[in-house]
């Protein structure tokens, strides 16, 4: 019994010190306090925020950043609750955080990137860095300024290094990685002639179809964002100019024209999208798919079908479920 215990403790403890090797080190935070003159603020009027490791060795002049994710608010409503987040204001956000993944100042967990400059951008406007609205309404104080945190970061980034960048790359996850590819192109023209510049956009592929019910469910939910942030004059103009803003907040109408190398990782099963864009739960009022969403294993055949990309048959595959 006692050689059992001490067996699973030991466990316990190796377990614990490859996480601890693999998340590698705690990175303070840095706020952009020059940038509240200018406006670029959080939902809050907090100013913006970032993480950064300086780089070392051969990589003192390359850069790697990295928008946070974390979803956006399309209304008055959900972003007043956002900004009592770390989502919405700086003075919420954890003063240090973990860079680990393609983060990681570690050569075996990141090879590619360990010696890097590091910046994980602090992700505190709720429309992927794209809002610019100068109005704030004294009932809300909400500030939808997510463009202007964008550029202010850089702005405080160039005389620390990154004007002398020889590489650099964008990279996000989620909403993060929908604003690597909104701004892929505008990342590039900050930097000097001659950086080799590319983006990389992990599950930020976000796609235009109907939902379950036949509903435009997601086209109107980006619709908002877009509306209720300004964002249309700070989405690519490689878009705007030929389809309606909204469009072009989803990557497949933009990602086509972007001109920098831009690279794309997104789940063949995309777990959020199925909840959120597919089968949203207004579009399923009686939980057809409620199972599915949980567990893939108990979708049916024409469940299967529908998620993978049958979007014309959508509406007939759940009436046959029904």
């Amino acid at each position: 019994m006692v050689d059992s215990r001490l067996g699973h403790w030991l466990k316990l403890l190796v377990s614990l010190m490859l996480l601890l090797k693999t998340q590698g080190l705690y990175v303070g935070i840095t706020y952009v306090k020059s940038a509240v003159a200018k406006g670029a603020v959080c939902l809050d009027g907090s100013p913006p925020a970032y993480h950064w490791d300086k780089g070392f060795g051969t990589g003192i002049n390359s850069w790697l950043i990295h928008f946070e994710g974390g979803g956006w608010c399309n209304n008055v409503t959900s972003c007043l609750s956002r900004k009592k987040t770390h989502l919405g204001s700086s003075k919420l956000m954890g003063q240090q955080i973990a860079f680990s993944g393609i983060m990681n100042n570690k050569r075996p967990f990141n090879p590619d990137f360990y010696n890097w400059n590091r910046v994980k951008i602090r992700y505190c406007d709720g429309s992927s860095f794209t809002g610019d609205v100068q109005a704030v309404n004294p009932a809300t104080n909400l500030h939808f300024r997510g463009a202007r945190i964008w550029l202010a970061v850089i702005e405080d980034l160039l005389p620390k290094g990154l004007k002398n960048a020889e590489n650099a790359l964008l990279s996000g996850c989620s909403a993060g990685g929908l604003a690597s590819i909104l701004h892929c192109d505008s990342f590039r023209a900050l930097l000097r002639m001659g950086t080799k510049v590319k983006c990389l956009s992990d599950a930020g592929y976000f796609i235009k179809v109907k939902d379950v019910s036949g509903a435009p469910h997601v086209q109107t939910y980006f619709n908002e964002i877009v509306t209720l942030h300004g964002s249309a004059k700070n989405l690519p103009l490689s878009c705007t100019s030929v389809l309606k803003p909204s469009f072009c907040f989803f990557p497949q109408y933009v990602a086509p024209q972007v001109r920098t190398p831009l690279f794309i990782l997104n789940a063949a099963y995309d777990s959020w999208q199925i909840r959120n864009i597919l089968a949203p739960s207004i579009a399923d009022p009686l939980g057809v798919w409620k199972s599915c969403k949980l567990d893939i294993n108990n979708c049916s055949p024409l469940q299967l079908k529908s998620m993978q990309g049958d979007w014309k048959q959508l509406n007939l595959d759940t009436q046959a479920i029904l």
